[in-house]
């Protein structure tokens, strides 16, 4: 697929599930779509390709929270490295001091690089900028697991083109391996037990149905069911097969088969402020459209062939600041982030919370498996979203007015914490905040004996044998990061899992 898009722009239709959330006060009342990935990869098939895992931190939360030291970030180290395969950007360019080679794995099946072309001069300005504001430093490598700084932002794009959990995992040889059957649109409309032995389930089948509706049929594996259906369709498979909250299945007429009430709970999401500078007039010499639509076409280089920045500006909330001394940290640690800001022509930027306190939820309406979803993205409605915004927002204004931007930016025009009422500013932020897709958490992981939680440390359904989930609905904590790496991370630690357990 061609990373840059396509002239004309990309048609998504029918490459996703048409998601919509439910209207929520802190998108002003808003109703936004929750775009997944309706294709094979997923949603790595069709999002922006950023590769970032996130901090070690992240990862030893996951660990404390899991009760398993298997999934700290020294021991996740093997599979992080794993599944990527580091490439030189396409072209051939010398991008020594972009990237630090130690950190990067070069067998896998993920192909990762860096853009096609060099610095251009918003970059520049960057990069002298961070000699000049220690706030605001050049970190050599935002995989290394601690990214605060400037980085250079490192995609899911290999010789110019999109690689994704298909193009990776299922090329044309293992598409013929006679032991693998691929059913494209077709829907999974309930797992089901084979036998209980002791109130103990042992779910092990499948029903599916196609996906415009119909009869089912039922498949039932010999060992363990995997389910990777995602964030949003995990939970929704399992409220409609009878696992989840006991009182609310009832209501809805649904015989219950596990009551595990945190299914469909906890859903966390980055949440983003838009910001605008306006900067003087420039010229430039931009590449016509028809000759990069040749380049790509030719050889896989030019605008197509890259994703849609340059670099990134990782940050922590001051030590100071009024939002962690009245709420606490919500970060996993120190070397956490709490901010992203893709970096651009400083036109406009997103401000992205990557530690939100908000939690919202999945449920389903009915008992019928096509039926819409309830999807309560509930952002903003901790108050510590805010004031992080808010402190963000005058952090990304103290990185814009240092003097490596005379002469570039000549104003900030807003939201600005600084010049508008509280309630003024909760609108405005509220009016234009989008979500940055990177939903996790509906079907979290947590100790083995635990009460809470959905799945166990090796990633099986609790209460239950026979079914193991793999994708985001079991992160514990959301990872500073776009979530993409750190599910392909989880995925091939869960490989091992299913490989110890029956060789």
């Amino acid at each position: 697929m061609v990373p840059g898009g396509k002239p004309g722009g990309n048609n998504l239709t029918g490459l996703l599930w048409t998601y919509m959330s439910e209207p929520t006060s802190g998108l002003n009342g808003r109703s936004v779509m929750v775009p997944r990935g309706h294709v094979l990869g997923g949603s790595s098939s069709i999002n922006g390709m950023v590769y970032t895992r996130g901090s070690s931190d992240d990862y030893d939360k996951w660990a404390e929270l899991s009760g398993d030291r298997r999934w700290s970030w020294k021991a996740l180290w093997p599979y992080i490295l794993r599944h990527e395969r580091w490439g030189p950007p396409v072209g051939g360019r010398n991008a020594t001091g972009e990237y630090d080679p130690k950190v990067h794995g070069y067998s896998g099946k993920v192909s990762t690089s860096l853009p096609w072309d060099g610095p251009v001069e918003h970059d520049l300005r960057t990069v002298k900028n961070a000699e000049l504001q220690k706030e605001f430093p050049i970190t050599l490598d935002v995989n290394a697991g601690r990214p605060m700084g400037v980085s250079w932002m490192q995609s899911t794009i290999g010789n110019g083109e999109r690689s994704s959990a298909s193009t990776a995992y299922l090329t044309p040889e293992v598409r013929e391996r006679p032991n693998l059957t691929i059913l494209v649109n077709t829907y999974i409309t309930r797992v089901l037990p084979v036998r209980t032995t002791g109130h103990v389930p042992d779910i092990r089948t499948v029903e599916v149905a196609p996906r415009t509706g119909g009869e089912t049929r039922t498949l039932t594996a010999s060992r363990e069911l995997i389910l990777t259906a995602g964030v949003i369709g995990t939970p929704q498979i399992f409220l409609n097969s009878g696992i989840g909250n006991k009182t609310e299945l009832s209501a809805l007429a649904i015989p219950c088969v596990l009551d595990i009430p945190d299914v469909g709970m906890g859903l966390t999401e980055h949440t983003a402020a838009n910001l605008a500078w306006t900067i003087t007039p420039r010229p430039t010499n931009p590449i016509a459209q028809d000759v990069a639509w040749a380049m790509w076409t030719a050889n896989r280089t030019g605008p197509y062939s890259a994703a849609f920045t340059h670099q990134m500006l990782w940050a922590r909330l001051p030590v100071n600041s009024q939002a962690l001394k009245d709420f606490g940290d919500p970060s996993a640690g120190p070397r956490s982030p709490h901010l992203e800001m893709p970096l651009d022509s400083a036109r406009s930027a997103y401000l992205v919370l990557l530690t939100p306190y908000s939690r919202g939820s999945v449920k389903i309406r009915s008992k019928d498996p096509f039926d819409g979803l309830v999807i309560d993205l509930n952002v903003f409605s901790h108050p510590f979203d805010i004031a992080a915004i808010k402190e963000g927002i005058r952090l990304a204004k103290r990185f814009y007015s240092g003097a490596a931007w005379d002469g570039y930016i000549s104003s900030f025009n807003g939201p600005d914490p600084d010049s508008l009422s509280e309630a003024e500013f909760r609108t405005r932020v509220t009016q234009n905040a989008l979500t940055f897709y990177h939903p996790v958490g509906t079907a979290k992981m947590s100790p083995k004996n635990a009460k809470h939680g959905v799945v166990d440390p090796e990633l099986r359904l609790k209460g239950a044998s026979g079914l193991r989930i793999i994708d985001s609905s079991v992160f514990p904590h959301i990872p500073t990061a776009h979530t993409q790496a750190p599910v392909y991370i989880l995925a091939e630690r869960g490989v091992d899992f299913i490989r110890d357990s029956w060789h």
